[in-house]
């Protein structure tokens, strides 16, 4: 079974906003690019995919936008070939390598991890607490900004019960981000 892992960028104070953290250095997007080259799939709600697909979805020119730096290409070409999945009920159709998913959120998900794979990644903010609250998210990884925000979505605001997680990786940057990955423990019988 293939792990579901939720990864995003966070400030100090939870905030999960795009662009409430540090601009993305080199380090911090070699970072993510590995962490998307083991991806086998993404989940994304709407909002994610469209903000994701305007930012990183190859041009049909063929050429990278002049706003990217050649450091930034490789996250993009690993973004762009990975196949996605998007949750959405309003929207009527998706490409990019792309498939809308409807219906049971929970019987959605345990397909896609029942296939084989090195895992899922799901990113955003709305579709990943319904999936922390599912009890379907297996690793939780944050970049972790050291910034004060004060504003803006909050990591898991609203999460319905408390999860508790265990350390499994610390990594710090020399920006002073801190990546952290953590997987629920799980009750035992």
């Amino acid at each position: 079974m293939r792990p579901l892992r939720y990864s995003i960028n966070v400030t100090l104070d939870g905030c999960c906003h795009h662009e409430a953290g540090l601009a993305p250095d080199q380090e911090s997007m070699r970072y993510w690019t590995a962490e998307m080259e083991g991806a086998d799939a993404l989940l994304f709600g709407r909002v994610t995919y469209e903000m994701m697909e305007s930012a990183w979805r190859k041009p049909d020119t063929g050429a990278w936008p002049d706003w990217m730096g050649e450091w930034q290409v490789p996250f993009a070409e690993a973004i762009d070939r990975t196949k996605k999945y998007v949750v959405s009920s309003t929207l009527d159709g998706v490409d990019w390598n792309a498939e809308l998913v409807r219906g049971d959120l929970a019987q959605m998900v345990q397909r896609l991890k029942q296939e084989p794979g090195e895992g899922l990644f799901v990113g955003g903010v709305t579709l990943p607490l319904a999936l922390a609250d599912l009890g379907l998210i297996d690793e939780y990884v944050f970049l972790v900004q050291p910034v004060l925000a004060g504003h803006g979505p909050t990591l898991l605001s609203g999460l319905r019960e408390r999860i508790q997680l265990q350390l499994m990786d610390r990594r710090q940057l020399q920006s002073g981000v801190v990546a952290l990955r953590y997987q629920p423990t799980r009750a035992t019988a």
